[in-house]
């Protein structure tokens, strides 16, 4: 006879897990609209003192800008169940419109990287994350073709934790006191790897908590 051994989960966790969810979306969408205000905010005078070194490749820039705010904007609304219920037709092609998006991105990012003057360890680090973007897009995009909609989830996860990497860099870049820690040229390749390479590793991590809890909770025989 099998009998559970765990007690039923107390509703309050499921209650909390239903709102932390939306909560931790509009969290999302708070942060990236304040960053691409702030990037509005950098870019959008021609003479701005933000442009810099990209003074002279502003067609690649403004693309990787311009992109990459499509992305954001377009990320969060992929992982809300009901819209994906409700209106399959428009998740699979803002779907497509992200992905398409992301390529051009990546398009400008290896402009970017190959016409850069900064040292090879931020040209490694930045060309790194756009490799991280198209290889987790591309999982996604191959289970998806393939019916797997769970694995397809799980790495479409992980590429918007790589699309939100630019604002995690940011924020971490301007924090208080940061800057004094490193010279440039060790910091902004650590920020570029942390941006994404630490999310995912918290994902993965929760991830496997989250399946030794189910396995623990798993009816026993006696």
């Amino acid at each position: 006879m099998a009998v559970s051994t765990v007690a039923p989960p107390d509703r309050r966790v499921f209650k909390a897990r239903r709102l932390l969810r939306p909560a931790a979306w509009l969290c999302a969408l708070a942060i990236t609209a304040y960053f691409l205000r702030g990037v509005w905010h950098d870019y959008a005078v021609p003479d701005s003192a933000a442009y810099g070194m990209y003074a002279t490749r502003r067609a690649w820039l403004w693309l990787h800008l311009g992109a990459g705010a499509a992305m954001l904007l377009l990320g969060p609304w992929q992982f809300i169940a009901r819209l994906r219920t409700a209106m399959p037709r428009l998740h699979r092609w803002t779907g497509r419109l992200y992905l398409a998006a992301g390529l051009f991105v990546s398009l400008a990012a290896a402009g970017l990287v190959a016409t850069s003057p900064a040292p090879a360890g931020i040209r490694i680090a930045f060309a790194a994350t756009g490799l991280a973007w198209l290889v987790t897009a591309a999982f996604g995009y191959i289970a998806i073709r393939r019916g797997q909609v769970q694995m397809h989830r799980r790495w479409m996860l992980r590429n918007y934790l790589v699309t939100l990497s630019p604002i995690a860099f940011r924020l971490a870049l301007h924090a208080p006191g940061m800057a004094a820690l490193a010279p440039p040229t060790l910091l902004i390749p650590v920020l570029l790897w942390s941006s994404w390479a630490l999310p995912l590793l918290l994902y993965e991590i929760g991830r496997l908590v989250r399946g030794f809890r189910d396995t623990r909770a798993m009816p026993a025989a006696v």
